[in-house]
Protein backbone atom coordinates (compact mmCIF):
# COMPACT_ATOMS: atom_id res chain seq x y z
CA UNK A 1 0.00 0.00 0.00
CA UNK A 2 1.39 3.43 -0.90
CA UNK A 3 2.49 5.73 1.94
CA UNK A 4 0.51 8.84 2.94
CA UNK A 5 0.09 11.48 0.21
CA UNK A 6 2.43 14.44 0.12
CA UNK A 7 1.27 18.07 0.19
CA UNK A 8 0.15 19.48 -3.15
CA UNK A 9 3.17 20.12 -5.39
CA UNK A 10 4.34 23.47 -6.71
CA UNK A 11 2.88 24.15 -10.15
CA UNK A 12 4.29 26.22 -13.01
CA UNK A 13 2.91 28.36 -15.80
CA UNK A 14 4.67 30.15 -18.67
CA UNK A 15 3.53 33.76 -18.48
CA UNK A 16 4.85 36.60 -20.65
CA UNK A 17 8.09 34.81 -21.44
CA UNK A 18 8.82 33.78 -17.85
CA UNK A 19 8.48 30.48 -15.97
CA UNK A 20 6.35 31.19 -12.90
CA UNK A 21 6.01 28.91 -9.85
CA UNK A 22 2.97 28.88 -7.53
CA UNK A 23 2.72 27.38 -4.05
CA UNK A 24 -0.52 25.47 -3.37
CA UNK A 25 0.09 24.97 0.35
CA UNK A 26 -2.67 26.44 2.51
CA UNK A 27 -6.08 27.75 1.57
CA UNK A 28 -5.18 30.66 -0.70
CA UNK A 29 -7.92 31.17 -3.31
CA UNK A 30 -8.46 33.46 -6.27
CA UNK A 31 -5.71 34.58 -8.68
CA UNK A 32 -2.39 33.16 -7.43
CA UNK A 33 0.81 35.18 -7.28
CA UNK A 34 4.06 33.44 -8.23
CA UNK A 35 6.50 32.63 -5.44
CA UNK A 36 9.31 32.46 -7.98
CA UNK A 37 9.84 33.76 -11.52
CA UNK A 38 12.63 32.53 -13.83
CA UNK A 39 13.83 33.82 -17.18
CA UNK A 40 14.78 31.20 -19.81
CA UNK A 41 18.07 31.49 -21.69
CA UNK A 42 17.92 33.92 -24.62
CA UNK A 43 16.39 32.54 -27.85
CA UNK A 44 15.08 29.38 -26.15
CA UNK A 45 11.49 28.44 -27.04
CA UNK A 46 10.11 26.78 -23.93
CA UNK A 47 7.97 23.67 -24.50
CA UNK A 48 7.52 22.29 -20.97
CA UNK A 49 8.76 23.44 -17.56
CA UNK A 50 9.24 22.69 -13.86
CA UNK A 51 10.69 24.58 -10.89
CA UNK A 52 12.71 23.67 -7.80
CA UNK A 53 11.68 26.45 -5.44
CA UNK A 54 14.04 25.28 -2.70
CA UNK A 55 17.08 25.61 -4.94
CA UNK A 56 15.78 28.62 -6.89
CA UNK A 57 16.12 26.82 -10.22
CA UNK A 58 13.88 26.28 -13.21
CA UNK A 59 14.01 23.40 -15.68
CA UNK A 60 12.51 23.33 -19.14
CA UNK A 61 12.58 21.57 -22.48
CA UNK A 62 12.95 23.03 -25.93
CA UNK A 63 12.77 21.10 -29.19
CA UNK A 64 16.51 20.49 -28.89
CA UNK A 65 17.49 20.26 -25.20
CA UNK A 66 16.62 20.05 -21.53
CA UNK A 67 17.89 23.15 -19.70
CA UNK A 68 18.41 24.30 -16.10
CA UNK A 69 18.63 28.00 -15.18
CA UNK A 70 18.74 30.01 -11.98
CA UNK A 71 16.03 32.51 -11.15
CA UNK A 72 17.90 35.32 -12.89
CA UNK A 73 18.30 33.30 -16.08
CA UNK A 74 21.88 32.15 -15.59
CA UNK A 75 22.28 28.80 -17.34
CA UNK A 76 23.43 26.00 -15.03
CA UNK A 77 23.46 23.13 -17.52
CA UNK A 78 22.09 22.09 -20.89
CA UNK A 79 21.49 18.48 -21.97
CA UNK A 80 21.22 18.50 -25.76
CA UNK A 81 19.08 16.09 -27.76
CA UNK A 82 21.47 14.71 -30.37
CA UNK A 83 21.50 14.69 -33.28
CA UNK A 84 19.80 18.08 -33.55
CA UNK A 85 16.40 17.82 -35.22
CA UNK A 86 15.46 19.90 -38.24
CA UNK A 87 11.75 19.10 -37.68
CA UNK A 88 9.81 22.09 -36.35
CA UNK A 89 6.48 20.40 -35.75
CA UNK A 90 5.02 17.14 -34.48
CA UNK A 91 7.31 16.57 -31.48
CA UNK A 92 7.13 18.23 -28.04
CA UNK A 93 9.66 17.04 -25.44
CA UNK A 94 8.24 17.04 -21.91
CA UNK A 95 9.66 17.08 -18.39
CA UNK A 96 8.74 16.78 -14.72
CA UNK A 97 10.81 17.24 -11.57
CA UNK A 98 10.74 14.45 -9.01
CA UNK A 99 9.10 15.12 -5.66
CA UNK A 100 12.49 15.34 -3.91
CA UNK A 101 13.73 17.72 -6.65
CA UNK A 102 16.75 15.48 -7.34
CA UNK A 103 15.78 14.04 -10.74
CA UNK A 104 14.41 15.64 -13.90
CA UNK A 105 12.42 13.13 -15.96
CA UNK A 106 12.48 13.96 -19.68
CA UNK A 107 10.40 12.44 -22.45
CA UNK A 108 12.12 12.64 -25.85
CA UNK A 109 9.88 12.05 -28.92
CA UNK A 110 12.95 11.11 -30.96
CA UNK A 111 11.07 9.21 -33.67
CA UNK A 112 8.91 12.17 -34.73
CA UNK A 113 11.96 14.42 -34.39
CA UNK A 114 13.60 12.43 -37.18
CA UNK A 115 16.41 10.88 -35.15
CA UNK A 116 15.90 7.44 -36.75
CA UNK A 117 15.09 5.65 -33.52
CA UNK A 118 12.28 5.07 -31.05
CA UNK A 119 11.38 7.53 -28.32
CA UNK A 120 13.40 7.74 -25.13
CA UNK A 121 12.61 8.41 -21.47
CA UNK A 122 15.58 9.86 -19.63
CA UNK A 123 16.21 10.57 -15.93
CA UNK A 124 18.70 13.42 -15.47
CA UNK A 125 20.54 14.50 -12.33
CA UNK A 126 18.77 17.79 -11.55
CA UNK A 127 21.98 19.29 -10.15
CA UNK A 128 24.27 18.54 -13.11
CA UNK A 129 22.18 17.37 -16.07
CA UNK A 130 24.06 14.07 -16.18
CA UNK A 131 22.10 11.01 -17.31
CA UNK A 132 21.14 8.82 -14.35
CA UNK A 133 19.14 6.25 -16.31
CA UNK A 134 17.28 5.96 -19.60
CA UNK A 135 15.01 3.61 -21.51
CA UNK A 136 14.00 3.21 -25.13
CA UNK A 137 10.24 3.22 -25.54
CA UNK A 138 8.22 1.32 -28.12
CA UNK A 139 6.41 4.48 -29.22
CA UNK A 140 6.38 7.04 -32.02
CA UNK A 141 4.87 9.86 -30.01
CA UNK A 142 4.15 13.53 -30.53
CA UNK A 143 4.26 14.46 -26.84
CA UNK A 144 3.98 13.06 -23.36
CA UNK A 145 2.12 13.81 -20.13
CA UNK A 146 4.07 13.23 -16.89
CA UNK A 147 2.30 12.62 -13.57
CA UNK A 148 4.07 12.05 -10.25
CA UNK A 149 2.64 9.43 -7.95
CA UNK A 150 1.32 11.48 -4.99
CA UNK A 151 2.65 9.12 -2.31
CA UNK A 152 5.59 7.27 -3.85
CA UNK A 153 8.62 7.69 -6.07
CA UNK A 154 7.08 6.45 -9.31
CA UNK A 155 6.41 8.59 -12.36
CA UNK A 156 3.70 7.98 -14.96
CA UNK A 157 4.10 8.93 -18.61
CA UNK A 158 1.32 8.98 -21.20
CA UNK A 159 2.71 9.11 -24.75
CA UNK A 160 0.28 10.36 -27.36
CA UNK A 161 0.77 8.81 -30.81
CA UNK A 162 -1.91 10.82 -32.60
CA UNK A 163 -4.43 8.67 -34.44
CA UNK A 164 -2.47 5.54 -33.45
CA UNK A 165 -3.49 5.86 -29.82
CA UNK A 166 -1.81 6.43 -26.48
CA UNK A 167 0.60 4.33 -24.40
CA UNK A 168 0.96 4.61 -20.61
CA UNK A 169 4.23 3.84 -18.79
CA UNK A 170 5.22 3.77 -15.12
CA UNK A 171 8.81 3.98 -13.88
CA UNK A 172 11.03 4.41 -10.84
CA UNK A 173 14.77 4.46 -10.26
CA UNK A 174 16.91 1.85 -8.55
CA UNK A 175 20.38 3.35 -8.55
CA UNK A 176 21.27 3.81 -12.23
CA UNK A 177 18.53 1.46 -13.45
CA UNK A 178 15.11 2.58 -14.64
CA UNK A 179 12.45 0.07 -13.63
CA UNK A 180 9.89 0.45 -16.41
CA UNK A 181 6.36 -0.92 -16.68
CA UNK A 182 4.18 -0.61 -19.80
CA UNK A 183 0.44 -0.91 -19.35
CA UNK A 184 -1.15 -3.47 -21.71
CA UNK A 185 -3.25 -1.13 -23.84
CA UNK A 186 -2.76 1.49 -26.54
CA UNK A 187 -6.24 2.98 -26.54
CA UNK A 188 -6.52 4.73 -23.15
CA UNK A 189 -5.31 8.25 -22.26
CA UNK A 190 -4.10 8.90 -18.74
CA UNK A 191 -5.97 11.82 -17.14
CA UNK A 192 -5.19 11.89 -13.42
CA UNK A 193 -4.02 9.99 -10.33
CA UNK A 194 -6.17 9.86 -7.21
CA UNK A 195 -5.07 11.99 -4.22
CA UNK A 196 -4.06 8.90 -2.21
CA UNK A 197 -2.41 7.20 -5.20
CA UNK A 198 -4.56 4.08 -4.97
CA UNK A 199 -6.10 4.48 -8.42
CA UNK A 200 -6.02 6.47 -11.64
CA UNK A 201 -8.38 7.79 -14.30
CA UNK A 202 -8.26 7.27 -18.06
CA UNK A 203 -10.41 8.19 -21.06
CA UNK A 204 -10.70 5.97 -24.12
CA UNK A 205 -8.63 7.28 -27.01
CA UNK A 206 -11.72 7.32 -29.22
CA UNK A 207 -13.56 9.15 -26.39
CA UNK A 208 -16.19 6.46 -25.86
CA UNK A 209 -15.87 6.15 -22.06
CA UNK A 210 -14.06 7.08 -18.85
CA UNK A 211 -12.58 4.47 -16.49
CA UNK A 212 -11.05 4.25 -13.02
CA UNK A 213 -8.21 1.77 -12.57
CA UNK A 214 -6.57 0.27 -9.49
CA UNK A 215 -2.93 1.16 -8.83
CA UNK A 216 -0.48 -0.27 -9.68
CA UNK A 217 -1.91 -3.11 -11.80
CA UNK A 218 -4.30 -1.00 -13.89
CA UNK A 219 -7.35 -3.24 -13.46
CA UNK A 220 -10.58 -1.42 -14.34
CA UNK A 221 -12.75 -0.75 -11.27
CA UNK A 222 -15.57 0.63 -13.39
CA UNK A 223 -16.09 2.36 -16.73
CA UNK A 224 -18.82 4.79 -17.74
CA UNK A 225 -19.86 5.24 -21.36
CA UNK A 226 -21.55 8.36 -22.70
CA UNK A 227 -25.05 6.97 -22.23
CA UNK A 228 -24.44 6.68 -18.47
CA UNK A 229 -24.53 10.48 -18.42
CA UNK A 230 -27.85 10.60 -20.26
CA UNK A 231 -26.44 11.46 -23.69
CA UNK A 232 -26.47 9.80 -27.10
CA UNK A 233 -23.08 8.12 -27.73
CA UNK A 234 -23.50 8.74 -31.45
CA UNK A 235 -23.54 12.48 -30.86
CA UNK A 236 -21.63 13.08 -27.61
CA UNK A 237 -18.11 12.12 -26.53
CA UNK A 238 -15.95 12.07 -23.39
CA UNK A 239 -13.24 14.72 -23.41
CA UNK A 240 -9.60 14.08 -22.44
CA UNK A 241 -9.88 16.29 -19.36
CA UNK A 242 -11.12 16.24 -15.77
CA UNK A 243 -9.65 14.53 -12.73
CA UNK A 244 -10.10 14.05 -8.99
CA UNK A 245 -11.89 16.94 -7.33
CA UNK A 246 -11.44 15.22 -3.96
CA UNK A 247 -10.82 11.63 -2.80
CA UNK A 248 -14.49 10.74 -3.36
CA UNK A 249 -15.28 12.62 -6.58
CA UNK A 250 -13.97 12.72 -10.13
CA UNK A 251 -14.95 15.31 -12.69
CA UNK A 252 -15.76 14.01 -16.18
CA UNK A 253 -16.13 16.28 -19.21
CA UNK A 254 -18.51 15.53 -22.09
CA UNK A 255 -18.74 17.42 -25.36
CA UNK A 256 -20.87 17.65 -28.47
CA UNK A 257 -22.37 20.06 -30.98
CA UNK A 258 -25.66 21.95 -31.15
CA UNK A 259 -27.88 21.80 -34.23
CA UNK A 260 -26.11 24.89 -35.60
CA UNK A 261 -22.71 23.17 -35.15
CA UNK A 262 -21.64 25.09 -32.05
CA UNK A 263 -19.47 23.05 -29.66
CA UNK A 264 -20.64 22.60 -26.08
CA UNK A 265 -19.03 21.01 -23.02
CA UNK A 266 -20.43 19.93 -19.66
CA UNK A 267 -18.67 18.70 -16.53
CA UNK A 268 -20.21 16.01 -14.32
CA UNK A 269 -19.43 14.73 -10.84
CA UNK A 270 -18.99 10.98 -10.47
CA UNK A 271 -18.82 9.18 -7.12
CA UNK A 272 -15.50 7.33 -6.99
CA UNK A 273 -16.74 4.43 -4.86
CA UNK A 274 -20.08 3.65 -6.49
CA UNK A 275 -19.60 4.99 -10.02
CA UNK A 276 -22.85 6.92 -9.67
CA UNK A 277 -23.14 9.96 -11.96
CA UNK A 278 -24.05 13.09 -10.03
CA UNK A 279 -24.93 16.67 -10.81
CA UNK A 280 -23.35 18.93 -13.40
CA UNK A 281 -20.34 20.89 -12.18
CA UNK A 282 -19.61 24.56 -12.85
CA UNK A 283 -15.87 24.77 -13.54
CA UNK A 284 -15.91 28.61 -13.84
CA UNK A 285 -14.33 28.47 -17.30
CA UNK A 286 -15.47 28.21 -20.90
CA UNK A 287 -12.33 26.27 -21.91
CA UNK A 288 -12.90 22.58 -21.18
CA UNK A 289 -9.14 21.98 -20.95
CA UNK A 290 -8.61 24.95 -18.62
CA UNK A 291 -9.67 23.02 -15.52
CA UNK A 292 -7.22 21.24 -13.23
CA UNK A 293 -8.79 19.53 -10.20
CA UNK A 294 -6.31 19.36 -7.31
CA UNK A 295 -7.86 16.54 -5.27
CA UNK A 296 -8.54 18.63 -2.16
CA UNK A 297 -11.88 20.12 -3.23
CA UNK A 298 -10.24 22.94 -5.20
CA UNK A 299 -9.34 23.35 -8.84
CA UNK A 300 -7.42 25.70 -11.12
CA UNK A 301 -8.41 27.72 -14.14
CA UNK A 302 -6.50 30.55 -15.84
CA UNK A 303 -6.95 34.30 -15.43
CA UNK A 304 -6.77 36.66 -18.42
CA UNK A 305 -3.29 37.59 -17.14
CA UNK A 306 -2.12 34.00 -17.65
CA UNK A 307 -1.80 33.29 -13.92
CA UNK A 308 -3.81 30.43 -12.34
CA UNK A 309 -7.02 30.99 -10.41
CA UNK A 310 -7.83 28.65 -7.53
CA UNK A 311 -11.48 27.86 -6.85
CA UNK A 312 -13.15 25.99 -4.01
CA UNK A 313 -16.05 23.57 -4.11
CA UNK A 314 -17.33 24.61 -0.67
Amino acid sequence: MPPSPRPLPTITRFVQGRICAYDLVGDVKGVLSPVMVCRPSPDDEVVDHAVAVGRQRAYYTTLHAAVCVTADGTEVWRSRFEPRSDQRHGHRPGCVLSSDELVLWVYRPDAMAGRDRHDRWVALDAATGAVVAEAELSTVGHGGLHLLHPAGDEVFLDVGEGQDGSVVFRASLTGSRMDLTTYPWDDRCLIALSPDGHEFMTVHHEQADVALHTYPDGEVRFALSVDAFGHDPDEVYVEWSGGYLDPDTVLVTLGGETEDEQEWFRHYRVDVRSGRVGAEFDARTDDHYDMRPLGDGTWLTTDASGHPVRWTDS
